[in-house]
């Protein structure tokens, strides 16, 4: 049976008719499989949660009691059954505990990557492709002008302006959950020893990546000095702070602050520049064009469902590629973690 006529689209977000469950609902139900941890993914209220065991370890920091009534953790490739369906969570890549969700009824095979990356992530678990009968997409960077560059030369960038500039401190606007571990890890492997310095904002989800064993190096915390005077440590050193944060009077508190940010969105320059960012970094942890197009080709599924993001773009490039496409326009997902 196709999936076509056992999973619709209604206002809470995906309904798996023959499991009597949700993926990534946007409001409270009954049942709900949950790809990750971001907060368009994973809500609060919600009486039974399916979800990989660092998704639910996530989803408890944030959300305390409204993480889920009850919750089951699935290892990636654990087939497990949900009323009718056959459920399995595979890797998407994108951060700690992400998942993909096949699910498989009467011979239809359909995938939810949720959000995805094609990219090598020293904290999560890298996508893997899986043929299905429908691959349901984002297309969150679904424009061409979006070509991440590899990661490592925006970290060049970064420690070359510190060499430059050793007096001032580069405080690095970096998405709370995902993207702030990412860039401490990578930095870790492009060989900065020293200490890291983070925002408060940052020290729960640090912890929950050290609990799954993911090693961050020494953190210290960025706070301000006597009197609220700059840190004499601070100078020279990399301080990882939310984006909101490196805008806010916290930052005008750090020694000369060389303004960083590390998204997939500073590749647009206009971008960059009303967001008051010195140094843009393009680090994404969300598939760029190129990524969307080949992962499709990877998956091979005659169709495509595309939930958010630049749908029109990349709907008319999966026609042109041969297969059959369809934006769904699920609304009340946001860019979180690009």
């Amino acid at each position: 049976m196709h999936p076509e006529r056992w999973v619709q689209v209604r206002p809470e977000g995906l309904y798996v008719v023959p499991g009597d469950f949700y993926v990534d609902p946007i409001r409270g139900v009954a049942r709900a499989v949950v790809t990750h941890g971001h907060s368009d993914h994973s809500r609060a209220g919600h009486q039974a949660v399916l979800a990989t065991a660092e998704t639910l370890a996530i989803a408890r920091a944030r959300l305390g009691e409204g993480a889920g009534v009850a919750q089951q953790a699935a290892a990636y490739g654990e087939v497990i059954r949900v009323g009718e369906v056959d459920v399995t969570l595979l890797p998407a890549g994108h951060v700690l505990g992400s998942a993909q969700v096949l699910m498989e009824h009467k011979g239809g095979r359909i995938v939810v990557s949720g959000d995805y990356k094609r990219r090598a992530d020293p904290t999560c678990t890298p996508f893997e492709p899986v043929h299905c009968d429908v691959f349901v997409t984002e297309a969150t960077f679904g424009l061409p002008v979006f070509r991440h560059p590899p990661v490592q030369d925006e970290l060049r960038r970064l420690l070359h302006s510190v060499e430059l500039f050793p007096e001032r401190c580069h405080v690095v606007g970096a998405y709370t959950l995902g993207k702030a571990q990412r860039l401490i890890a990578e930095l870790r492997l492009a060989g900065w020893d020293k200490p890291i310095f983070v925002h408060g904002a940052l020290a729960q989800m640090n912890e929950v990546y050290r609990a799954c064993g993911i090693d961050l190096g020494e953190l210290r915390p960025a706070t301000a000095g006597v009197k609220g005077e700059p840190r004499k440590e601070l100078e020279g050193a990399i301080v990882v702070a939310p984006p909101s944060a490196i805008a806010d009077r916290w930052a005008r508190r750090l020694p000369d602050p060389v303004i960083c940010q590390a998204s997939g969105w500073m590749r647009v320059k206009q971008r960059a520049k009303q967001g008051g960012i010195e140094l843009p970094l393009v680090i994404s942890d969300h598939a760029d064009w190129d990524e969307l197009l080949q992962t499709l080709d990877d998956v091979a599924a005659p169709k495509v469902w595309i939930t958010h993001g630049r749908e029109e773009a990349l709907q008319y490039a999966a026609r042109a590629k041969g297969y059959e496409a369809e934006a769904l326009r699920l609304v009340g997902y946001d860019e979180e973690g690009a």
